[in-house]
C-alpha cells in the first residue's frame, strides 16, 4: 500500500534532559547537496520543502580530523543506502505502481 509522501519532525523536550530532534524524510522531494563557503568551510545538507538538515565543521570552525570522520560516515551510509535502494528496485515488478527511478528510468512523474 502506497502512502502519501511526508516529512516527520519530532521534538522531545524533557526536564533535566537535553532536547532531542528527530527528522524522517518519506518524500520524493528530498534533496542532498554539498558546497563550500567562500571561507572554505564545507557544508552538507539534506532538505525537503518542509525541513532542512545541515552538517558542517565542528563549532563552525576549521576542518578537524573528527569532521573528516563524520564526512566518511555520511558517504559510507549514503553508499549503503544507494546500494540497497538499487537492489530493491531491481526486484520490483514493472507494474508495482512505484515512480520511475530518475536518471535510470527517465524523469520522475
Amino acid at each position: 500500500m502506497l502512502r502519501d509522501p511526508y516529512t516527520d519532525v519530532r521534538l522531545l523536550l524533557s526536564p533535566g534532559h537535553p532536547a532531542s530532534v528527530g527528522i524522517a524524510f518519506y518524500s520524493p522531494e528530498v534533496r542532498a547537496s554539498a558546497w563550500v563557503l567562500e571561507s572554505g568551510r564545507p557544508y552538507f545538507a539534506i532538505s525537503s520543502p518542509s525541513v532542512d538538515v545541515t552538517v558542517s565543521t565542528t563549532a563552525a570552525g576549521p576542518v578537524t580530523p573528527r569532521d573528516v570522520e563524520i564526512a566518511r560516515q555520511i558517504a559510507q551510509a549514503a553508499s549503503r543506502y544507494l546500494a540497497e535502494c538499487e537492489r530493491l528496485i531491481e526486484q520490483q515488478p514493472a507494474d508495482s505502481g512505484q515512480l520511475p527511478l530518475p536518471g535510470v528510468d527517465g524523469p520522475a512523474a
